[in-house]
């Protein structure tokens, strides 16, 4: 079984805040990519913890990635017979996170003392899921396009950036600097106005509709869109870290992106973009990583130089323009979960 909540202990190297420490751990984070987790244990940090993922007999396993004997990361380690091995004396630990054998004393059965704390795992759009302090699946974000006939499904590299998930969340759901930062790749700088547009706080974080004759469609591919066509795009934020935005192209089709950013710790961020789309199925898959790295790349470029690192919630602390309602809105919704983002080193 996970280890309960009102056991775990934070990491003694914590660069959240305690407070906003114990709220994030209580959701849910993609750590890696389902197909990047072979044969041999894979480490991972999220929120500061260190953990290891390794599959068993078809089954993915998350544990914290120390031994519990003298605290060597078992992601050094290797499997065998489903059980992952400790490099230093060769303890041995099942899925639920009970050492089953010292060799050094066969004859011995490991006490509760050499327990691994051990997180669940869910396998969904391509990405290995966990959390520090929650069992219930339901927090994970919905992305129906994945599993809907006749979308095609897209899952570009991940993207390490130097920054906080709150200021990546937030520029993904900011339209003011498309025409800024995106003009090499879909958006022009001949056409900065942004349109007054809806956001509002939601049950889940936020939903924004922007409709704009911006178009799509990456620079070199034909604009084929109708004269005057107006383009919606849906935001929604899934707080803390989650957003998906779905865009409507001409004729019925639908891009669904899914922005999964996992906090590191609070300033490195892991982002997951799954991708779904009913339409480009003939397009070569390297062609729409490509283009997504760019965009990820653009993005990066800005997040990285932001000052403070920390997103403010307090809307006092910078100036705002009508075009950030999407924004504002974000820092409300994290407000409002007791989040403070203070006090990081």
């Amino acid at each position: 079984m996970p280890i309960p909540a009102s056991a775990l202990q934070p990491p003694r190297q914590l660069s959240f805040n305690p407070e906003d420490w114990a709220i994030l751990s209580r959701h849910w984070y993609p750590v890696a990519i389902s197909a990047a987790l072979g044969e041999q244990p894979l480490g991972v940090t999220l929120l500061d913890y260190p953990l290891v993922l390794w599959r068993a007999d078809g089954v993915i396993h998350a544990a914290r990635d120390l031994c519990s004997h003298r605290g060597v990361p078992l992601s050094k380690g290797w499997i065998e017979d489903g059980l992952i091995v400790c490099p230093y004396h060769g303890l041995r630990y099942a899925g639920d996170g009970r050492c089953r054998q010292i060799p050094a004393h066969p004859e011995i059965t490991p006490s509760a003392r050499f327990q691994l704390p051990v997180f669940p795992v869910i396998e969904r759009y391509g990405l290995i899921w966990t959390s520090l302090a929650s069992t219930d699946p339901a927090g994970l974000p919905p992305f129906d396009a994945w599993d809907t006939p006749g979308y095609r499904q897209v899952l570009p590299p991940s993207v390490d950036i130097h920054g906080s998930a709150g200021r990546q969340v937030e520029g993904f759901v900011d339209v003011a600097h498309f025409a800024w930062v995106h003009h090499q790749a879909f958006a022009s700088r001949e056409q900065p106005e942004v349109p007054d547009y809806s956001a509002s706080l939601t049950d889940h974080g936020i939903h924004a509709e922007y409709r704009s004759t911006v178009p799509n469609y990456p620079k070199g591919v034909p604009d084929t869109a109708p004269e005057g066509f107006v383009w919606l795009r849906e935001f929604d934020v899934y707080a803390p870290f989650n957003a998906r935005l779905v865009v409507h192209f001409p004729e019925q089709a639908r891009l669904w992106i899914l922005n999964a950013a996992s906090p590191v710790s609070a300033r490195e961020t892991r982002l997951f973009v799954p991708i779904a789309m009913n339409f480009n199925h003939d397009v070569p898959e390297e062609d729409i990583h490509a283009f997504n790295a760019q965009i990820f790349a653009e993005d990066q470029a800005m997040i990285e130089i932001q000052k403070p690192e920390d997103l403010p919630l307090d809307l006092s602390e910078e100036a705002h323009f009508p075009a950030d309602r999407s924004s504002t809105a974000y820092r409300r919704a994290l407000a409002r979960m007791g989040i403070s983002f203070r006090y990081t080193r």
